[in-house]
């Protein structure tokens, strides 16, 4: 007969570690269940996705941007092999790398439960490894390291490859960034600790409700998958976000314009245009009280007005940037005359609704057209010849392949831009999300600035095609080669003053290409460079203290040299560009009327175009 100390160590025996339990099926009948509902929602999730293709209604031009990748590849791809004894010394880095991590594995098992360091550590800031598992668990923890020196040794093979142009370089390190941070283990159910005990707590419950919502989401994108980042039932467009009162006082068929309300006694005697960029909608500057740029310029004594961008169709195709500038800002000024009696306004531009605005100011110039007094210019590049990240998607074969996307509805879908956006930033707006919503099965949490973001727009074919070749490709704008309206446009000639903020961490409009733009034009410049990036840097109000501004001399000569000698300010930089506007023309006259008598009022702010969803 077993002894009760023996048999109580068969029975430890027979059971499971605490640590493998985690990773077991609970309830076999509820998992296979589960799975087989899930197979059924991810064949409706198929089903979104070819439909709209068997009825011809979307293309798919995927063939072309892999393409391009192989092209770029074979390029890095032939500087490695060309010398072997060149490509013998990277596959002996790589064998190396992952020798290191091996003994390291190796060294832990013998240490049992004593602490012993990783062979390589996430980049700091990197928050995919958090979950104590991947230190913890002898099997996730070498998939971490293994998978950390394969991206890293992939980098560095762009990094160190001579002799390739900085283009293609630059095209090759998304590239690489794209693919490693796709085959991520965090990515992956059975190589994800906490997706894998959660898939096994749920008895696979996750699962089903992930590919329900994968099948919601294509069929929401008409074909295309329209990843959600913000619980949108959450939010409504003139309920509880971009509420500041006003009223729609003109309308064109590219553009509303929208008067706000007073909210002070006497307001500035300069009312206040705002150009935003078509590529998003306008109500980032209004996104809710707290933040909301437009309703804290009113509060200044600011008579603001906004241009609205329509969100186009196939009527649009053929509307250029002459038609932009016509049928959106020569009509807001037309507009905010009308409405107030006032000839000299203040204008910003934001992002390119700025480079819009930049060279409308140009052929303004030209056309002896002087109603824009001063200008304010958001994250705005001009010269792109330090563009950023987006300027990857730009070549001649790129832009040729959007173009032929284009030509048959007249714009761009608004997916493939927001796309293309989500892709510069994939590990913070791409992969939580595919993670959070399709295998962990829950909604994202209802955030503003994200709820906007997903709120995409499309673009015209005429108005993208030529933003992207006289302006990324062949930066016409600057080199006094672009034409508009018959003319050719010289920024030198734009003398009024102008406020230039760009953002320190900007990764579309970067502070240097910002910086290097101000040097064109002809009249005073003030450059004030802003902390965070390319919205937060932006949308930043006193009130939350955040955040620091630089501002310093007149922008010339070596940007590095500029930030070293420029004063650092704490928090916003709004308050100062109101005294800069108001050293200019502070004059205080009584508040006006949405209107002024003479226009009647079309609809409430913020009016009907930004509610035009694609």
């Amino acid at each position: 007969m077993a002894t009760r100390k023996e048999s109580g160590a068969a029975r430890d025996h027979e059971q499971p570690h605490p640590a493998i339990e985690q990773y077991l099926v609970k309830d076999p009948e509820s998992f296979t269940l589960n799975l087989a509902r899930a197979v059924e929602e991810a064949g409706k999730a198929a089903a979104a996705w070819t439909a709209p293709r068997e009825k011809g209604e979307v293309r798919d031009v995927m063939a072309e941007p892999a393409a391009d990748m192989v092209k770029t590849f074979s390029k890095l791809t032939e500087y490695w092999l060309s010398d072997p004894a060149r490509a013998v010394e990277a596959q002996t880095r790589l064998f190396s790398g992952y020798m290191n991590v091996w003994s390291n594995a190796i060294q832990r098992v013998a240490a049992g439960d004593k602490e012993q360091d990783d062979a390589i550590k996430p980049d700091k800031g990197d928050k995919r490894f958090q979950d104590p598992e991947w230190g913890r668990n002898a099997f996730f923890d070498f998939l971490k390291q293994a998978y950390l020196v394969t991206s890293r040794w992939a980098g560095d093979l762009v990094e160190h490859a001579d002799g390739l142009d900085d283009h293609t370089r630059h095209k090759a390190q998304f590239y690489v960034k794209q693919i490693t941070q796709a085959l991520s283990p965090t990515n992956f159910l059975l190589t994800n600790p906490e997706l894998f005990r959660e898939t096994m707590a749920s008895n696979g419950e996750n699962l089903v409700r992930g590919m329900k919502m994968l099948a919601e989401d294509i069929a929401a994108g008409k074909g295309d998958l329209k990843l959600r980042q913000a619980d949108a039932s959450r939010f409504e467009i003139g309920k509880n976000i971009a509420v500041t009162p006003g009223k729609v006082v003109a309308r064109s068929a590219l553009a509303e314009i929208i008067q706000y309300e007073p909210a002070t006694k006497e307001v500035l005697k300069r009312p206040l245009l705002i150009c935003p960029p078509w590529i998003n909608k306008f109500y980032i500057l209004d996104l809710n009280p707290e933040k909301s740029f437009i309703r804290w310029a009113v509060e200044q004594g600011h008579t603001v007005f906004v241009i609205s961008w329509v969100n186009p169709d196939e009527r649009h195709g053929r509307k250029d940037w002459v038609s932009y500038i016509d049928e959106g800002i020569r009509f807001g000024l037309d507009a905010v005359e009308k409405a107030t009696g006032e000839r000299e306004v203040n204008a910003i531009g934001y992002c390119v609704g700025g480079t819009l605005l930049a060279a409308a100011l140009a052929l303004f110039a030209q056309e002896g057209e002087t109603r824009i007094a001063s200008a304010t210019l958001f994250t705005t590049q001009v010269d792109f010849t330090h563009a950023g990240d987006l300027k990857v998607f730009v070549d001649e074969d790129q832009i040729a392949a959007v173009e032929r996307s284009m030509s048959g509805k007249g714009y761009l879908d608004g997916t493939k831009m927001a796309t293309a956006f989500n892709m510069l930033r994939a590990g913070d707006l791409i992969w939580p999300y595919v993670v959070n919503n399709y295998m962990r099965g829950k909604t994202p949490m209802p955030f503003d600035l994200l709820y906007w973001n997903s709120d995409s727009t499309r673009m015209t074919a005429a108005n993208h095609s030529y933003y992207l070749r006289n302006c990324y490709l062949e930066n016409n704008l600057t080199e006094g080669r672009m034409e508009l309206a018959g003319r050719k446009l010289k920024l030198s000639d734009v003398k009024i003053p102008i406020y230039n903020l760009a953002t320190r961490e900007d990764h579309i409009a970067p502070a240097r290409s910002v910086f290097v733009g101000s040097g064109h034009f002809g009249g005073e410049v003030e450059y004030v460079m802003a902390g965070s990036g390319h919205i937060a840097g932006v949308v930043n109000p006193p009130s939350l203290g955040k955040y620091q501004h630089w501002t310093g001399g007149r922008p010339v000569g070596d940007f590095g040299d500029w930030v070293a000698k420029a004063t650092e300010n704490p928090g916003s930089w709004w308050p100062h560009w109101q005294s800069w506007i108001e050293s200019r023309e502070g004059t205080r006259v009584p508040a006006r009327k949405v209107g002024g008598g003479k226009m009647k009022p079309l609809a409430d702010a913020p009016g009907d175009y930004v509610r035009v969803r694609v």
